[in-house]
C-alpha cells in the first residue's frame, strides 16, 4: 500500500508529538531496543492476520488500554501483569478452542510489542487534515418529519420503496422490534412486530427478503434469518413468520443469486458475525440449503452482485470490516467455484463502514466510493483519517485514491446525481461524529463540481438525531433524488457529554428541490 498524504500528515504529527524520548503514557520512558525488537515482533504476529498498523494511528491510550488487551488473547495471552484481558473463552458460541493453545509470545515479548505501540504512538490524535469547511445553507432539500413517533427511536433501517406503483419509507427499529410504512408524506400506514430487528431488505414488485439480525450488539450467537417477504392484495407488507434461513451469525445482507447456473435461487450471506463469521452462498438443492463459506472471517458487511469481466457470470464484490479490512473481489469460475481477489486493503483501526460502485470520473468503470468511521469498540476518540474516500478504477479493476473528506465517525456515503446536472453528488451520514465539536457531520451532501472537487454542504436541522442507516430515492414521484435518514439514538458516543438524540423522530426525510440550484458562484 502507498502511503497517502493522510497518513503522512499523521507520521509527521507523530514525530512532533513524541519528540526525541519515546514514553509511554505514563510518561515512563521505553528503551529503543525493545521498541526496535517490538517491532519486529509485531510485523509478524500481527501482521499474520491483518495489515499492519502503524502506532500513529491511534493514541498511547487506546493502543494500551483497548486494542492490545483485545488482541493479547488472539496470541494466546490472557493475562499480563496484573491485567487480564477480555475473551470469549466462556461464550460457548467460541469456547477455549477458538484461541491458541499456548501463548506465541513470551510475556517479555509481549511487553515488547506493547513497548513499540505505546512508545511510539502520539499522546492524543492529529487533528483533521485541513479541509474546506461545511456550509450550512443547504437549500437543495427540505426536511419532513413522520406526524407520529415512537419514544427514543432506535431505528436499524430505512429503505425507499419504489416497487410497481408503491412510494413509500420503510424503517426497521429495535427495542421492541418493529418495522414501520410510511407514506411518501410520512404518515404511518402500517406497523409489524419483529422479534429481532431487520437490518436490511431486497424488494421487487410483489416480494422480496428481510434480514433479521438477531440481536445487534456484539455477540457470537447464531441468532440470526431471513424471511420472505410478500405484498398483500391490500399493498400491504408481510413478513413470513418462519425463516427459511436460520442460524446465521449476526447477518446484515442476503441477497437472492443464481450463482451455480442451476436456475435455482442461491443466496449470499454477509454474516458480519463477532469472533466469528463470514461471508457464505447457500446453494439451492431444491429441497433445502447447502452452506459453502468463501471467506470465514467475521466483518463482512456489504456485497455486490456484478458480472466484472463479461463472462455471463455474476461475481460478486464484498466490504470486510472487523479486523482484516479491505474491499475482495470473487471472481466466479463456474459451477459454484470462486476465485478470490483483494481490491484494497485497510487498516485494522480505520472501522470500514459502506462501500458503493459509482462511475464518478464518467470513464465506464465503477469507481469505490468507501466509508469508515465505526468507533464503538477499543479506540472511541476521533480519528482524523474517518471520512468518506473515492478509488478511481485505471479499467483493470486496480484502485488508487482519488478524493478524501474527512468526517469524523462516517458511517456511509451513497453516490447519485442529486441536483440534475448530470454528475454524482454523494450524501453522508455519521454516527460516531464528533457532535460536540463538529455536530454538522452528522449530515454531509458533497455537491460535484467537477475534477473530483465536491463542496460540502448541511442542513441544521439534521442535528435533531443521530443517523446510524440512510437510504435515497425518488419518494414523491417528482423525478427528484430523496433521502432518507434513520435516528438510532442510543449507543456509545465519542461525544462528551453524550448528546440526547431522544427526542429527535425515528426518521427524517429531505425532500429533494433540485429545481432550486446551488448558487454556484
Amino acid at each position: 500500500m502507498r502511503i497517502t498524504g493522510v497518513l503522512l500528515a499523521f507520521f509527521l504529527f507523530f514525530s512532533w508529538s513524541c519528540g526525541r524520548s519515546a514514553l509511554n503514557s505514563a510518561g515512563k520512558p521505553i528503551a529503543d531496543s525493545s521498541i526496535e525488537k517490538g517491532k519486529a515482533l509485531a510485523s509478524v504476529y500481527c501482521q499474520s492476520c491483518h495489515q499492519l498498523p502503524d502506532p500513529s494511528l491511534l493514541n498511547k491510550v487506546s493502543w494500551e488500554k483497548g486494542v492490545l488487551p483485545a488482541m493479547g488473547p488472539r496470541l494466546g495471552i490472557f493475562q499480563f501483569g496484573m491485567d487480564r484481558y477480555p475473551s470469549d473463552v466462556r461464550d460457548p458460541d467460541v469456547g477455549r478452542k477458538f484461541y491458541p493453545s499456548q501463548p506465541l509470545l513470551t510475556d517479555w515479548q509481549w511487553k515488547e510489542v506493547i513497548d513499540y505501540y505505546s512508545g511510539m504512538a502520539p499522546y492524543s490524535m492529529a487533528p483533521q487534515p485541513e479541509h474546506e469547511p461545511i456550509d450550512t445553507g443547504l437549500s437543495l432539500f427540505t426536511a419532513v418529519t413522520p406526524s407520529l413517533g415512537r419514544p427514543a427511536p432506535v431505528t436499524c433501517f430505512v429503505r425507499v420503496d419504489t416497487g410497481g406503483a408503491r412510494r413509500q419509507v420503510l424503517a426497521g427499529s429495535l427495542a421492541p422490534g418493529a418495522l414501520f410504512s410510511y407514506d411518501a408524506l410520512l404518515h404511518q400506514t402500517d406497523s409489524v412486530a419483529i422479534h429481532g430487528g431487520i437490518v436490511d431488505m431486497e424488494l421487487g414488485v410483489d416480494s422480496g427478503i428481510a434480514c433479521n439480525i438477531g440481536n445487534i450488539n456484539p455477540n457470537n450467537g447464531r441468532l440470526g434469518s431471513a424471511h420472505r417477504v410478500r405484498y398483500g392484495p391490500d399493498g400491504k407488507l408481510r413478513i413470513d413468520s418462519v425463516a427459511f434461513l436460520r442460524g446465521l451469525a449476526r447477518p446484515v445482507q442476503v441477497t437472492a443469486v443464481d450463482l451455480n447456473g442451476d436456475r435455482l435461487t442461491d443466496y449470499l450471506v454477509c454474516e458480519f458475525g463477532h469472533q466469528r463469521g463470514a461471508l457464505s452462498w447457500m446453494e439451492n438443492t431444491g429441497s433445502g440449503y447447502i452452506r459453502h463459506v468463501l471467506r470465514a472471517e467475521p466483518g463482512a458487511i456489504k456485497a455486490y452482485i456484478r458480472d466484472v469481466n463479461h463472462d455471463g457470470l455474476p461475481d460478486i464484490w464484498v466490504l470486510f470490516a472487523q479486523g482484516d479490512e479491505g474491499i475482495f473481489l470473487y471472481i466466479n469460475k463456474g459451477h459454484g467455484q470462486f476465485e478470490e481477489r483483494r481490491v484494497l486493503q485497510f487498516p485494522p483501526v480505520y472501522g470500514s463502514s459502506y462501500f458503493e460502485l459509482a462511475d464518478i470520473n464518467k470513464d465506464g468503470f465503477p469507481d469505490i466510493v468507501y466509508t469508515c468511521g465505526d468507533n464503538a469498540d477499543y479506540s472511541p476518540v476521533a480519528k482524523p483519517y474517518h471520512g468518506v474516500y473515492i478509488y478511481l478504477n485505471d479499467g483493470q479493476n486496480r484502485f488508487h485514491e482519488a478524493f478524501f473528506y474527512p468526517i469524523n465517525g462516517c458511517y456511509k456515503a451513497m453516490a447519485r446525481d442529486f441536483d440534475g446536472d448530470g454528475d454524482l453528488d454523494l450524501v453522508c451520514i455519521a454516527a460516531f461524529a464528533d457532535f460536540g465539536h463538529h455536530p454538522e457531520e452528522g449530515f454531509v451532501y458533497l455537491e460535484n463540481r467537477g475534477g473530483m472537487a465536491f463542496k460540502p454542504y448541511t442542513l441544521p436541522i439534521t442535528q435533531v438525531g443521530r443517523w446510524l442507516t440512510m437510504d435515497v430515492g425518488d419518494i414523491d414521484g417528482d423525478g427528484r433524488v430523496d433521502v432518507v435518514l434513520g435516528n438510532f439514538s442510543v449507543g456509545p458516543s465519542i461525544s462528551r457529554p453524550e448528546k440526547d438524540w431522544k427526542k429527535g423522530p425515528p426518521i427524517l426525510i429531505l425532500m429533494n428541490k433540485s429545481a432550486l440550484k446551488l448558487d454556484r458562484h
